[in-house]
């Protein structure tokens, strides 16, 4: 059985990092999904590409993998570049500004 291990990142709707904190295991499908001809609908035979576990760190996560006999592949978290804003509005007109003001 193959697993990845990552971090999830957070959602668009999310401001904060409330559920992106922890680590997921989450199993790789072993089967194509099918789509059903009278219907459309999409299925799988495969049960295990429904389960998400979820660990507090990454080391729990790869004992549980490693306990369970489990080949799980480490996907490292990207880092966030900080972001740069302007201070506000009035420093628009400053007389210290470094670049020059254009209308």
């Amino acid at each position: 059985m193959r697993a990845r291990i990552y971090q999830p990142s957070k959602t668009a709707m999310q401001s904060g990092t409330a559920k992106a904190k922890g680590w997921v295991l989450e199993f790789a499908p072993a089967s194509a999904r099918e789509v059903d001809p009278l219907m459309g609908w999409t299925s799988s035979d495969d049960t295990q590409a429904q389960v998400k576990l979820r660990f507090d760190t990454r080391e729990a996560a790869e004992d549980y993998a490693r306990a369970h006999g489990i080949s799980a592949d480490v996907v490292e978290p990207k880092t966030r570049k900080p972001v740069i804003r302007a201070r506000g509005y009035g420093d628009n007109f400053a007389t210290d500004r470094r670049g020059a003001w254009t209308h």
